[in-house]
């Protein structure tokens, strides 16, 4: 569990944040460059001390202006993994890795050096030294030692911004992994919407230090008066979904979501396994009779919910299809269909046009 509220004046620029997450799981602080995020995450390290607020991780305070306490960094138990893995170099990457676990006592370790070497799949490279590790080996070797401090919560500082794309495909499914095979808390700072369609659970939007909105991902990514903030481009909605069956034949897999189920192009994931989907408004047609002999898998029946001119040129309808979903229509689209709230009308998406993220195996998070 996370509660953070804090305010601190730098200068000219200021932060009033406050945000809180009840499950273990991944908090990410998403928002553009200079938004604040980085001054945040290290208030709560525990490096920069806020003017006011508190922070709770799971149930410990680690700061209460009110009441004063403020713990050390080494005390907060906080893992942090920075934008570069900062490995000592002179090192093996088993002694970087067990560096901070000889420093946590014995009676407060609850990660085996076993268990991340697995997790992380790096039981090869044990023996080299940093020199000799792809950058994202690097990262994650600097998980993994993070990891085997025993911390009550790990803090990402962008720990993906240095790594080429395919660095980036190499480490995410594993840092996707850790929330729930830990039962910790991530706060995990980047403004790479991609990044956090993939990994979060909740979502911080900030502005010039502010806390703009915070709530789940799939309900923050439907609302259209964030737009200016997501990215105009990054209109849609995000669907939890757990993967029903799948058929070979078709080369379809069913996804089941809360309002019913959606056809994609077939997963390489077994029924069961939990997956985030994304499906940008532009994609998404509306008609008011289902259509008939067409090559669209998906015509989801749903409601009109709320209409809002997004410019002169384009009309963003949100729609009710058991949960939210949005289409990007024409003003002329509008007109000739007629729309309103509370109208029952379909929602047509072709399967090719859904992307989704990293899959996960069913697991303790939620099912939808």
């Amino acid at each position: 569990m996370l509660d953070v509220c804090l305010r601190r004046r730098q200068g000219e620029f200021s932060v009033d944040a406050t945000f809180r997450s009840e499950a273990a799981g991944v908090t990410a602080l998403f928002g553009r460059s200079g938004a604040g995020k980085t001054s945040i995450i290290n208030m709560v390290a525990g490096l920069v001390r806020p003017d006011e607020g508190h922070i709770i991780v799971g149930g410990r305070c680690l700061f209460d202006s009110n009441t004063t306490i403020d713990l050390p960094p080494e005390k907060r138990r906080v893992g942090y993994i920075f934008q570069e893995g900062r490995l000592f170099p002179h090192l093996s990457v088993r002694a970087n890795l067990t560096y901070g676990m000889r420093l946590t006592p014995r009676h407060e370790r609850y990660v085996q050096f076993d268990q991340v070497v697995d997790l992380l799949g790096i039981a090869g490279l044990v023996d080299r030294r940093p020199t000799k590790l792809s950058g994202g080996e690097k990262q994650r070797v600097a998980i993994g030692r993070a990891l085997l401090t025993s911390p009550s919560a790990l803090l990402m500082d962008e720990p993906l911004a240095s790594l080429d794309f395919a660095r980036k495909a190499e480490v995410l499914p594993f840092i996707a992994r850790l929330a729930a095979e830990f039962s910790i808390p991530i706060l995990y700072v980047s403004h790479s919407l991609e990044e956090i369609l993939n990994l979060a659970d909740v979502m911080v939007v900030l502005d010039s230090g502010h806390t703009v909105a915070s709530g789940r991902i799939e309900e923050l990514m439907s609302r259209s008066d964030l737009q200016s903030l997501t990215g105009y481009t990054d209109c849609g909605a995000v669907l939890s979904t757990v993967v029903e069956s799948n058929s070979e034949a078709d080369g379809i897999s069913y996804l089941r979501y809360p309002g019913g189920v959606l056809k994609v192009p077939r997963l390489a994931a077994s029924n069961g396994c939990r997956v985030r989907v994304r499906i940008e408004a532009r994609h998404v047609a509306i008609a008011l009779v289902p259509p008939e002999k067409t090559s669209v898998q998906n015509i989801l029946p749903g409601t009109v919910e709320e209409i809002t001119f997004a410019n002169g040129s384009f009309v963003d309808v949100k729609l009710d299809i058991g949960c939210p979903l949005l289409a990007r229509i024409t003003p002329l689209a509008l007109r000739t269909l007629e729309l309103k709230p509370g109208q029952k009308v379909f929602a047509i998406i072709k399967s090719v046009a859904v992307s989704h993220g990293v899959l996960w195996p069913s697991g303790p998070a939620t099912a939808p």
